[in-house]
Formats: structure tokens, sequence, C-alpha cells
């Protein structure tokens, strides 16, 4: 079974081409909402968290988000640290959520793929675009915050430039109607290519 990277900036569509995946059958291992599910349930992580970060990134048992973020958004070897400690609990539970498939690919959806170099684990690489404008009026809307907050979090990301000769294959996500077919094209290419 083949490993397909799915990434993009943050405010790129990445979970809208994930939705279309889905609809079409592809299972898709959203590694943003396992982080979560993970920094709350597992008992390793959480301590890995609690030793790096302090008491303070948990409260009433729960992972306390706001202290985290404001820790690495501001901080960028904060931020390295974190990703270093999440992601091999979140690749382990992907490999474990894709022994329940019997298909040809898997797609594993993560904002990170090329900044965390797990993209080379991958046996293709999708990556989702969109112009920068919209990218940050869509995460304003979503998660309720200022420009301001958005582009820190982009900025802690790498450049699409920088990301583009490691993909592929790229959609481009600033029109719905051609975001789907791009999609619908992506799986035709996946089809032949992995049999």
């Amino acid at each position: 079974m083949k490993n397909i990277g799915l990434t993009g900036g943050i405010g790129s569509g990445k979970t809208t081409v994930s939705k279309i995946l889905i609809k079409n059958g592809i299972p898709v291992y959203d590694s943003d909402s396992r982080a979560k599910f993970l920094m709350n349930n597992s008992s390793d992580l959480k301590s890995s968290i609690i030793e790096n970060f302090g008491l303070e990134s948990y409260k009433n048992n729960n992972l306390n988000k706001k202290y985290i973020s404001r820790v690495v958004f501001n901080d960028k070897l904060a931020l390295k640290k974190i990703n270093n400690i999440v992601h091999p609990f979140v690749y382990k539970d992907f490999l474990e959520w894709k022994k329940k498939f019997f298909f040809k690919y898997v797609v594993f959806e993560s904002a990170l793929i090329f900044e965390s170099g797990s993209y080379k684990k991958n046996d293709y690489n999708i990556l989702v675009t969109s112009d920068l404008n919209e990218r940050i009026k869509r995460v304003v809307k979503r998660d309720k915050v200022d420009k301001e907050n958005v582009l820190i979090r982009i900025n802690n990301q790498w450049k699409d430039e920088k990301k583009i000769p490691l993909a592929d294959y790229i959609i481009n996500n600033d029109f719905i109607s051609k975001t789907n077919k791009s999609v619908l094209d992506l799986i035709d290419t996946l089809d032949k290519l992995f049999k």
C-alpha cells in the first residue's frame, strides 16, 4: 500500500481537497485532528509535552491550547521542539490506522510534510496552493483570529516556492470548481501510477 502525502500552508484548502478525496472513496488520515486527540489522550505524549513545556501545558487534564500557541508561534525553536515531540506519535498512529484498509494507497494529510522531512517517507506528494490574501481571509473567518495572528502562523511555515520543487502534484485551490476537477484528475493519475 502506497503512502500519498497531502500538504499545503495554513488556509490553502487541504481539508477541502481531503473532503473531495474521501467523497471519492479514498482513505485520508487527518494528522491535525489526530495530533490534537493524541495530545489529550496519550499519557506518554502528555508527559513529554509537560516535561518540555511545563505544567501550564495542560489545564484540567486537557491541552492548554492558548498557552502552547503563545509559546510556539513566537519561538521557532519551541515550534520545532513541539513538532519533533508530537510527529513520531502521529506517524506511529498513522501506520496503525492504515492497517484497517485494503486499498492501493492511503493519503496522509499534514501541514508540515515538507518542513518535517516526512515527505521522503511518501511514495507521492501533493501540494495545495492558494492566493495569500485568500488564505488569510479563510483563516481569519475559520479561527476567528486577526490578520497579524494568521501572518505569524504563515511565516512559521515554508513558502510555496520552497515546497513546489518537492511536490509531485500541485492543486491550486482558488476556485472550488477548478479544485474539484484537479482532484478528480489527481485520482486518475494515482490510479494509473499505483495499479
